[in-house]
Protein backbone atom coordinates (compact mmCIF):
# COMPACT_ATOMS: atom_id res chain seq x y z
CA UNK A 1 0.00 0.00 0.00
CA UNK A 2 0.76 3.88 -0.43
CA UNK A 3 0.27 5.85 2.33
CA UNK A 4 -1.78 8.90 1.63
CA UNK A 5 0.26 11.23 3.40
CA UNK A 6 4.23 10.85 2.17
CA UNK A 7 3.62 8.39 -0.19
CA UNK A 8 5.98 5.85 1.21
CA UNK A 9 5.01 2.33 -0.55
CA UNK A 10 5.06 -0.70 2.62
CA UNK A 11 3.47 -3.49 3.67
CA UNK A 12 -0.69 -3.38 3.30
CA UNK A 13 -0.55 -5.21 7.41
CA UNK A 14 0.77 -1.45 8.55
CA UNK A 15 -1.25 0.28 10.23
CA UNK A 16 0.87 3.62 10.99
CA UNK A 17 3.22 4.55 8.07
CA UNK A 18 7.27 3.37 8.18
CA UNK A 19 8.70 6.68 7.16
CA UNK A 20 6.13 9.77 8.20
CA UNK A 21 4.14 8.23 10.97
CA UNK A 22 0.95 8.87 10.56
CA UNK A 23 -2.22 6.36 11.57
CA UNK A 24 -3.82 5.67 8.69
CA UNK A 25 -6.94 4.61 10.26
CA UNK A 26 -6.98 8.26 12.36
CA UNK A 27 -5.71 9.92 9.37
CA UNK A 28 -8.68 9.23 7.07
CA UNK A 29 -11.35 9.86 9.51
CA UNK A 30 -9.98 13.30 9.83
CA UNK A 31 -11.82 16.28 8.22
CA UNK A 32 -10.41 18.18 5.45
CA UNK A 33 -10.08 21.13 8.55
CA UNK A 34 -8.16 19.02 10.48
CA UNK A 35 -5.53 17.75 7.73
CA UNK A 36 -3.12 20.52 8.75
CA UNK A 37 -3.14 19.89 12.75
CA UNK A 38 -2.54 16.18 11.23
CA UNK A 39 0.36 17.42 8.42
CA UNK A 40 2.13 19.56 11.55
CA UNK A 41 2.03 16.56 14.37
CA UNK A 42 3.63 14.35 11.47
CA UNK A 43 6.31 17.31 10.74
CA UNK A 44 6.78 17.44 14.97
CA UNK A 45 7.53 13.44 15.21
CA UNK A 46 9.91 14.26 11.56
CA UNK A 47 11.58 16.65 13.30
CA UNK A 48 12.03 14.82 16.56
CA UNK A 49 13.46 11.59 14.59
CA UNK A 50 15.64 13.79 13.26
CA UNK A 51 16.93 14.97 16.33
CA UNK A 52 16.52 11.89 18.31
CA UNK A 53 16.07 8.47 16.32
CA UNK A 54 18.86 8.65 13.94
CA UNK A 55 20.10 4.81 14.98
CA UNK A 56 16.65 3.71 14.52
CA UNK A 57 15.70 5.37 11.20
CA UNK A 58 19.25 5.25 9.35
CA UNK A 59 21.62 2.99 11.13
CA UNK A 60 18.94 0.67 11.91
CA UNK A 61 16.31 0.60 9.51
CA UNK A 62 14.89 -2.19 8.22
CA UNK A 63 12.26 -2.53 5.30
CA UNK A 64 9.13 -3.75 5.23
CA UNK A 65 8.24 -7.79 3.74
CA UNK A 66 11.91 -9.32 4.08
CA UNK A 67 12.02 -12.14 1.83
CA UNK A 68 12.53 -15.30 3.86
CA UNK A 69 14.87 -16.27 1.32
CA UNK A 70 16.99 -13.71 1.11
CA UNK A 71 16.92 -13.71 4.85
CA UNK A 72 19.15 -17.00 4.49
CA UNK A 73 21.51 -15.88 2.41
CA UNK A 74 22.22 -12.90 4.33
CA UNK A 75 22.60 -15.43 7.73
CA UNK A 76 24.70 -17.66 5.94
CA UNK A 77 26.75 -14.30 4.74
CA UNK A 78 26.88 -13.08 8.40
CA UNK A 79 28.12 -16.51 9.34
CA UNK A 80 31.13 -16.60 7.54
CA UNK A 81 32.51 -13.18 7.99
CA UNK A 82 32.11 -14.18 12.04
CA UNK A 83 33.98 -16.95 11.56
CA UNK A 84 36.76 -15.48 9.11
CA UNK A 85 36.36 -12.39 10.97
CA UNK A 86 37.31 -14.29 14.68
CA UNK A 87 40.35 -16.36 12.82
CA UNK A 88 41.82 -13.23 12.29
CA UNK A 89 41.55 -11.46 15.37
CA UNK A 90 42.74 -14.88 17.01
CA UNK A 91 45.82 -15.03 14.76
CA UNK A 92 48.77 -13.28 15.68
CA UNK A 93 49.25 -10.05 13.39
CA UNK A 94 52.97 -11.12 12.83
CA UNK A 95 51.84 -14.45 11.72
CA UNK A 96 50.72 -12.09 8.88
CA UNK A 97 46.97 -14.14 8.41
CA UNK A 98 45.08 -11.53 6.91
CA UNK A 99 48.10 -10.47 4.06
CA UNK A 100 47.83 -14.64 3.30
CA UNK A 101 44.19 -14.65 2.64
CA UNK A 102 41.72 -14.28 -0.28
CA UNK A 103 41.11 -10.51 0.74
CA UNK A 104 44.54 -9.46 0.80
CA UNK A 105 43.85 -9.84 -3.05
CA UNK A 106 40.96 -7.94 -3.80
CA UNK A 107 42.43 -5.10 -1.43
CA UNK A 108 45.36 -5.20 -3.42
CA UNK A 109 44.15 -3.03 -6.83
CA UNK A 110 42.63 -0.50 -4.61
CA UNK A 111 46.10 -0.34 -2.62
CA UNK A 112 47.76 0.26 -5.92
CA UNK A 113 44.95 2.60 -7.55
CA UNK A 114 46.08 4.76 -4.36
CA UNK A 115 49.27 5.30 -5.21
CA UNK A 116 48.56 6.32 -9.08
CA UNK A 117 45.68 8.70 -7.69
CA UNK A 118 47.98 10.64 -4.83
CA UNK A 119 51.09 10.96 -6.65
CA UNK A 120 49.18 14.23 -7.56
CA UNK A 121 50.22 15.22 -4.21
CA UNK A 122 53.63 14.39 -3.89
CA UNK A 123 55.74 11.83 -2.99
CA UNK A 124 55.16 11.57 0.46
CA UNK A 125 51.52 11.07 -0.77
CA UNK A 126 51.86 8.69 -3.26
CA UNK A 127 53.34 6.19 -0.67
CA UNK A 128 50.60 6.80 1.70
CA UNK A 129 47.91 6.88 -1.13
CA UNK A 130 48.46 2.91 -1.26
CA UNK A 131 47.08 2.41 2.35
CA UNK A 132 44.46 5.09 2.15
CA UNK A 133 43.31 3.73 -0.91
CA UNK A 134 42.40 0.41 0.74
CA UNK A 135 41.09 1.64 3.63
CA UNK A 136 38.93 4.01 1.56
CA UNK A 137 37.26 1.98 -0.77
CA UNK A 138 35.09 -0.07 2.10
CA UNK A 139 34.62 3.56 4.00
CA UNK A 140 32.67 5.04 0.43
CA UNK A 141 30.77 1.44 0.27
CA UNK A 142 29.57 1.40 3.73
CA UNK A 143 28.69 5.43 3.29
CA UNK A 144 26.86 4.48 0.22
CA UNK A 145 24.96 1.64 1.65
CA UNK A 146 24.19 3.28 4.88
CA UNK A 147 22.78 6.73 3.38
CA UNK A 148 21.68 6.54 -0.30
CA UNK A 149 20.49 2.54 -0.70
CA UNK A 150 19.48 2.70 3.31
CA UNK A 151 21.05 -1.07 3.23
CA UNK A 152 22.68 -1.03 7.04
CA UNK A 153 23.35 -5.24 7.05
CA UNK A 154 25.20 -4.43 3.68
CA UNK A 155 27.08 -1.21 5.12
CA UNK A 156 27.66 -3.76 8.53
CA UNK A 157 29.79 -5.52 5.89
CA UNK A 158 31.35 -3.12 4.17
CA UNK A 159 32.48 -1.71 8.38
CA UNK A 160 34.04 -5.54 8.46
CA UNK A 161 35.80 -5.39 5.37
CA UNK A 162 36.90 -1.94 7.05
CA UNK A 163 38.42 -3.27 9.83
CA UNK A 164 39.83 -6.34 7.84
CA UNK A 165 41.99 -3.70 5.49
CA UNK A 166 43.28 -2.14 8.89
CA UNK A 167 44.57 -5.62 10.02
CA UNK A 168 45.55 -6.27 6.24
CA UNK A 169 48.24 -3.36 6.57
CA UNK A 170 48.66 -3.79 10.16
CA UNK A 171 51.96 -6.26 9.04
CA UNK A 172 53.23 -3.76 6.54
CA UNK A 173 53.37 -0.92 9.33
CA UNK A 174 54.85 -3.51 11.59
CA UNK A 175 57.79 -4.17 8.86
CA UNK A 176 59.06 -0.64 8.35
CA UNK A 177 62.53 -1.05 10.35
CA UNK A 178 62.51 -5.26 9.97
CA UNK A 179 61.94 -5.35 6.05
CA UNK A 180 61.18 -8.93 5.81
CA UNK A 181 57.46 -8.91 4.52
CA UNK A 182 57.71 -10.16 0.79
CA UNK A 183 56.55 -7.17 -1.59
CA UNK A 184 54.94 -7.29 -4.70
CA UNK A 185 57.81 -7.92 -7.01
CA UNK A 186 58.93 -10.79 -4.87
CA UNK A 187 61.35 -9.00 -3.12
CA UNK A 188 61.65 -7.86 0.18
CA UNK A 189 62.40 -4.67 1.50
CA UNK A 190 66.09 -5.10 2.12
CA UNK A 191 66.73 -5.88 -1.81
CA UNK A 192 64.52 -2.90 -3.27
CA UNK A 193 65.83 0.59 -3.32
CA UNK A 194 65.15 3.23 -0.61
CA UNK A 195 61.38 4.17 -1.26
CA UNK A 196 60.13 0.88 -2.40
CA UNK A 197 58.78 -0.20 0.92
CA UNK A 198 55.80 2.36 1.93
CA UNK A 199 55.80 2.54 5.36
CA UNK A 200 59.47 2.56 5.44
CA UNK A 201 59.59 5.68 3.20
CA UNK A 202 56.27 7.02 5.21
CA UNK A 203 57.50 6.56 8.29
CA UNK A 204 61.38 7.87 7.98
CA UNK A 205 60.21 11.14 5.94
CA UNK A 206 58.20 12.34 9.36
CA UNK A 207 61.09 10.86 11.71
CA UNK A 208 58.28 8.09 13.54
CA UNK A 209 59.78 5.29 12.53
CA UNK A 210 60.81 3.81 15.43
CA UNK A 211 56.99 3.98 16.01
CA UNK A 212 56.68 1.67 13.51
CA UNK A 213 55.63 -1.45 16.00
CA UNK A 214 53.38 1.03 17.93
CA UNK A 215 51.37 1.89 14.80
CA UNK A 216 51.30 -1.32 13.62
CA UNK A 217 49.23 -2.80 16.88
CA UNK A 218 47.12 0.13 16.64
CA UNK A 219 46.10 -0.73 12.87
CA UNK A 220 45.90 -4.00 13.97
CA UNK A 221 43.54 -3.27 17.10
CA UNK A 222 41.55 -0.95 15.13
CA UNK A 223 40.68 -3.38 12.68
CA UNK A 224 39.91 -5.80 15.49
CA UNK A 225 37.57 -3.42 17.22
CA UNK A 226 35.77 -2.12 14.37
CA UNK A 227 35.12 -6.06 13.38
CA UNK A 228 33.34 -6.86 17.37
CA UNK A 229 31.36 -3.46 16.30
CA UNK A 230 30.39 -5.25 12.86
CA UNK A 231 29.50 -8.61 14.27
CA UNK A 232 26.76 -6.35 16.90
CA UNK A 233 25.61 -4.44 13.85
CA UNK A 234 24.57 -6.90 11.77
CA UNK A 235 23.50 -9.20 14.65
CA UNK A 236 20.74 -6.88 15.66
CA UNK A 237 20.09 -5.88 11.95
CA UNK A 238 19.23 -9.69 11.10
CA UNK A 239 17.65 -10.10 14.84
CA UNK A 240 15.09 -6.69 13.39
CA UNK A 241 14.78 -8.55 9.98
CA UNK A 242 13.65 -11.84 11.20
CA UNK A 243 10.72 -10.19 12.95
CA UNK A 244 9.98 -9.08 9.71
CA UNK A 245 9.46 -12.03 7.89
CA UNK A 246 5.62 -13.06 8.20
CA UNK A 247 4.83 -9.87 6.00
CA UNK A 248 6.37 -11.60 3.15
CA UNK A 249 4.19 -14.34 2.98
CA UNK A 250 1.36 -12.22 1.96
CA UNK A 251 3.48 -10.73 -0.86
Amino acid sequence: MKCPHCYFIQADHNTECLKCGIIFEKYQKQPSSNFKRIDRSVKERKNATKDGNVFQNIIFFVKPGVNPFYFGGRVLIFLIIFAWGWKFILTPMKTNEVGSSFLHLVNLPFHEAGHIFFQLFGRWMTSLGGTLGQLLIPLICLLVLLIKSREPLGASVALWWLGESFMDVAPYINDARDQELLLLGGITGKEADYGFHDWEYILNEIGLIRYDHLLAHIADKLGTLLMFVSFAWAGYILFKQYKNLDSTFKD
